[in-house]
C-alpha cells in the first residue's frame, strides 16, 4: 500500500552528514540474504547492517547501549522501494545507521502483530500510517520515535532521514533518561488501551440476549446510515480519494440487504449501493482489464488511476463481492468479473504446489534489458503501442477505453505517465458498439479479442516483481472465494489464459480450492502439535501461525465444506479452532489476541479492532464459531424435533468475542462492518439446511445450486451421505443420523427453529420451502 502520491515527493539530493564520519564502503551481502522473505532479500545488498528481528539485534542494541532502528514493509510497496533508493542504498547513509543504531528489517506479511504494534504507535503519535514504517526503539524494544515515509533530506518543511537521524543520535545521547521514561510511557498507555479499550455504556460479557440485540439494531442502523451518506453515487465507494476496495463494507451492505429483504427500500438501497460501487470498480483502472484482477487502490475519486500493485487478499475479498452481487441482482456481468478474478489467481499467483502468492509489484523495468523501473510500467499504454498490436482494431479499443495520443492522465503530478494510457472503460459496450455499427454480441467478441491480443503483447514486457510468499491466512480467503465461486457460478470456469497469451486448461474451482487446503495441510501444519505457520517460501517458515491465520483459514475449510461435503475439511476446522482458542483466547475479557502469549518480543498483545484491507481476526472468529456451532455444535432429538441445544463452547466464546469488542462496534460500527456480520448469526436461531444423499450426483448438485441461487440469510449445509460422513456428524448432532434419501432420491431437509421440515426430492419444492 505505502503512501499515496500526494504524501511525498521523491528525489535525491546531498546530504548533510555529521563532521568526522567515515564514509561506508561496499561490502558482501548482509544477514538477510539468509531470509526466505522477498522483502527483507531486497535489501540484502544494502550498505546499511541490517538484522532481522531476532535476539542477535536484541543483544547488540543492549550491548552496545544503542537504539533500534525499525524499518518495515513488503515486498511490493512502492514507497519502501523508494526509501530504499534513496536512503538504504546511499553509503553515507548507511554509516550513519550502522554507527548509531542496530538497523532491523521487518517484512510485516511475515510478522503482521509486530507491525500493529508498531502501526499503532506511529498512529497514536502522528496522526497516520502507513509504508514504510520508521521507528526507533530503546533496547528493550519500547518505541520512542516514528514515521513512514523519510526523504533523504529536508524538503518541504519536512526534516530529511539524515536530519532524523541525527537529531535522534544527539538526543539519546543527552536525554537518553527522558527518552526511556517516555518510552516506558507510551508502552504503559498501550498496554492499558489494549486491556481495557476505549470506554463503553455497556460492557458484559454474559450480556442478556435482549441488550445484544438492541445494541446490535443500533449498530446496524448507526453503521448503515453511516455508509448511506459517505455514498459517492457518481462514482461508487465511500468518501473522496483515495479510494480502496474494503471488502468488508461491501459485505455489510449485502448482509443488510439480505435481512431487510432486496425488495424492501432499505435492501435495494443498500444493493444499489454496493453493486453500483463494484461497477465503477470494474470499469476503472483499478480493474486489470487486460490480465484481470484488481490493483490496490485508487488515488482519484473515479477509480481511475491505480497504485499498481495487486494483492492476493484483494482478489479473494473482492471476488466474494462480485459472487454476492450477482446473487442479489442476477446480473451475469458481475459473475464474469469473479471468473475474471479468478482466471487471473490461477494463471499468475497460483504455485506449482497448489498454494497461492502473495502479490505483484506496482514496479516494473521500463525495457527488457534496462535498469530504470517505474510504477505500472508493466499496465500502461501509448497510443501508438495499441495501434501497433491491435491494427485496425484500435479504434474500437481506444473508444471504449478513453485513450488518447496525449495520454489520459490529467493529474500526474510525478510525471510518470507523460503520453501514457490507464485503461478505463469510459461507456458502455452498447455505445461503443453503436458507434462501430455493431450489435451488442460481436461487439462483445471483438472487445475479448482485443484484450487477448494485449495480453499477448504485454506478455514480452518485463514482468513485475512477484512476490512468491505462500501466506496462510490469505491462502485461507483465497479457499473461501473459491469455493463461493463453485456453488454460485457452478461448472468449469472459462478457458485461463497464460502468462505468453495462449490458453491454458482451467480446472475446476473447487479442484483449485482443494489443492490449496491441502497443500496448507502437508506444508503449513503440524498434525503432531495441531498448530499453524505463517508462510512457506522454499520451505516452511519458522513464525507461527496468527489468530488471522487460524481464523482465516478455519473459514476457508467450513466454505470448502459447503462446495463439496468432504468431512476432512469440517474436522480440520473443528481442531484448528481448538487450537486457535489454545493459543490466542483472551480468559479475562473474551476475543482474541493476535499473538501468541510466548513471544516475549511482543511488547503489547493486541486485538485488530477494524475491518480494513483485511477483516480483524476477531470479526471472522466470531462468524466461524457461530457457524460451527450450527454445523457441530451439540443438539439432540425429540419426537422427530431437533431441541435447542445448550449453550455450547462454539457459541459461548463467539457472544465473548463480540461481546469483548462492543465498545468499538457500538460507537464506531463504520470500523467493524464484518463483525456486524457476525451479529446477524449471534441473533438468528440456527438454521441448516441437510442435504440426504450422494454429493457428486447430479440431483444432489440440482438441490445444492439452489441454495445459493439468491442473496439470502445465512444457513449452515450439511451433508447425510450415509457414509463415515454422516456417522462423524451424528455424533455431534444425533438428528442427523435419520436423515436418508427419500424414495431413492436425493432430499433435502430444512431445519430452523429448532425444528426440520418434510423432506423435499427436487429443486422447485426447495425453492418454495426456502421462500
Amino acid at each position: 500500500m505505502g503512501k499515496t502520491k500526494a504524501n511525498a515527493t521523491p528525489g535525491h539530493t546531498g546530504f548533510a552528514l555529521r563532521p568526522g564520519l567515515a564514509l561506508f564502503s561496499a561490502k558482501m551481502p548482509n544477514r538477510l540474504a539468509a531470509e526466505k522473505s522477498p522483502y527483507l532479500r531486497q535489501h540484502a545488498d544494502n550498505p546499511v547492517e541490517w538484522f532481522p528481528w531476532s535476539e542477535e539485534a536484541f543483544a547488540k542494541a543492549r550491548a552496545e547501549q544503542k537504539p533500534v532502528f525499525l524499518s518495515i514493509g513488503y515486498s511490493t510497496c512502492h514507497w519502501c522501494h523508494v526509501m530504499a533508493h534513496e536512503s538504504f542504498e546511499n553509503p553515507d547513509v548507511a554509516a550513519i545507521l550502522n554507527r548509531d543504531f542496530v538497523p532491523v528489517k521487518l517484512d510485516r506479511e511475515e510478522r503482521p502483530d509486530l507491525d500493529r504494534v508498531y502501526m499503532n504507535y506511529v498512529q497514536q503519535t502522528t496522526g497516520h500510517g502507513g509504508w514504510p514504517m520508521s521507528v526507533w526503539l530503546t533496547p528493550d524494544l519500547k518505541p520512542f520515535f516514528g514515521g513512514t515515509y523519510f526523504p533523504p533530506d529536508d524538503r518541504h518543511g519536512r526534516p530529511g532521514f539524515v536530519t532524523v537521524l541525527n537529531a535522534i543520535t544527539r538526543h539519546w545521547a543527552e536525554q537518553r533518561q527522558k527518552i526511556e521514561t517516555g518510552a516506558e510511557e507510551v508502552v504503559q498507555a498501550l498496554r492499558r488501551l489494549a486491556a481495557e479499550g476505549p470506554a463503553q455504556e455497556v460492557a458484559n460479557p454474559a450480556a442478556p440476549a435482549k441488550l445484544l440485540h438492541e445494541a446490535a439494531g443500533d449498530a446496524f442502523e448507526k453503521g448503515y446510515q453511516y455508509f448511506y451518506e459517505a455514498f459517492d453515487a457518481p462514482w461508487g465507494g465511500f468518501g473522496g480519494a483515495p479510494k480502496f476496495p474494503r471488502a468488508s463494507v461491501i459485505n455489510f451492505l449485502f448482509r443488510s440487504a439480505a435481512l431487510q429483504g432486496v425488495q424492501s427500500e432499505l435492501g435495494a438501497d443498500a444493493v444499489r449501493m454496493a453493486a453500483h460501487t463494484l461497477q465503477k470498480m470494474a470499469e476503472g483502472g483499478l480493474h486489470d482489464h487486460v490480465g484481470g484482477g484488481f490493483h490496490r487502490y485508487a488515488v482519484d475519486e473515479q477509480w481511475f488511476v491505480p497504485h499498481f500493485e495487486k494483492m492476493l487478499y484483494d482478489q479473494a475479498q473482492i471476488a466474494l463481492n462480485f459472487l454476492e452481487a450477482k446473487q442479489a441482482t442476477g446480473r451475469e456481468t458481475y459473475a464474469w468479473v469473479a471468473r475474471d478474478i479468478f482466471d487471473y489467481v490461477a494463471r499468475d499467483l497460483t504455485s506449482p504446489q497448489g498454494g497461492f502468492y502473495s502479490a505483484e509489484d506496482a514496479d516494473s523495468l521500463l525495457r527488457t534489458g534496462g535498469k530504470e523501473h517505474a510504477e505500472g510500467a508493466f499496465y500502461v499504454w501509448t497510443k501508438a503501442e495499441l495501434e501497433a498490436g491491435l491494427g485496425a482494431d484500435a479504434d474500437f479499443l481506444c473508444a471504449h477505453y478513453g485513450v488518447k495520443d496525449e495520454g489520459n492522465v490529467a493529474h500526474d503530478p510525478q510525471g510518470e505517465f507523460t503520453g501514457k494510457n490507464i485503461l478505463m472503460q469510459r461507456q458502455s459496450l452498447a455505445v461503443t458498439a453503436r458507434e462501430f455499427g455493431l450489435e451488442i454480441e460481436p461487439a462483445s467478441v471483438q472487445l475479448l479479442a482485443c484484450l487477448e491480443k494485449l495480453r499477448a503483447v504485454r506478455a514480452k514486457r518485463p514482468r513485475p516483481h512477484l512476490d512468491d510468499k505462500i501466506i496462510t491466512a490469505w491462502n485461507g480467503l483465497m479457499i473461501s472465494a473459491l469455493a463461493k465461486g463453485h456453488v454460485i457460478l457452478g461448472g468449469a470456469p472459462a478457458p485461463a489464459h497464460d502468462s505468453r497469451g495462449g490458453v491454458a486448461a482451467a480446472p475446476e474451482y473447487l479442484t483449485v480450492a482443494t489443492r490449496a487446503a491441502e497443500f496448507i495441510a502437508r506444508e503449513l501444519y503440524d498434525a503432531s502439535t495441531g498448530t499453524l505457520f505463517r508462510s512457506w517460501r522454499e520451505g516452511r517458515s519458522s513464525i507461527g501461525g496468527f489468530a488471522e491465520d487460524y481464523a482465516y483459514l478455519i473459514q476457508g475449510l467450513l466454505d470448502l465444506y459447503e462446495a463439496g461435503f468432504e468431512i476432512r475439511w469440517l474436522q480440520w476446522a473443528g481442531k484448528l479452532q481448538t487450537k486457535m482458542d489454545e493459543l490466542f483466547w483472551d480468559e479475562e475479557n473474551g476475543g482474541y489476541f493476535n499473538s501468541r502469549a510466548d513471544d516475549a518480543t511482543v511488547i503489547v498483545r493486541l486485538k485488530e479492532d477494524y475491518d480494513g484491507a483485511e477483516p480483524a481476526a476477531n470479526s471472522v472468529a466470531a462468524t466461524n464459531l457461530l457457524r460451527l456451532e450450527w454445523m457441530i455444535g451439540d443438539g439432540a432429538v425429540s419426537r422427530g424435533e431437533v431441541a435447542a441445544p445448550p449453550k455450547s463452547n462454539y457459541r459461548e466464546r463467539a457472544l465473548k468475542t463480540i461481546e469483548a469488542l462492543r465498545p468499538q462496534w457500538s460507537r464506531a460500527p463504520q470500523a467493524l462492518p464484518q463483525m456486524l456480520c457476525a451479529l446477524e448469526l449471534a441473533l438468528a436461531e440456527p438454521r441448516t439446511v441437510v442435504l440426504a444423499g450422494d454429493p457428486t450426483s447430479e440431483e444432489f448438485r440440482s438441490l445444492a445450486a439452489v441454495l445459493h441461487e439468491k442473496l439470502g440469510t445465512r444457513r449452515a449445509l450439511l451433508c447425510a451421505d450415509g457414509m463415515e460422513g454422516q456417522r462423524w456428524l451424528a455424533e455431534r448432532k444425533p438428528y442427523l443420523a435419520e436423515m436418508k434419501p427419500v424414495n431413492g432420491q436425493v432430499a433435502a431437509y430444512v431445519c430452523e427453529n429448532f425444528a426440520c421440515q418434510q423432506p423435499v426430492d427436487n429443486p422447485e419444492a426447495l425453492r418454495r420451502l426456502l421462500d
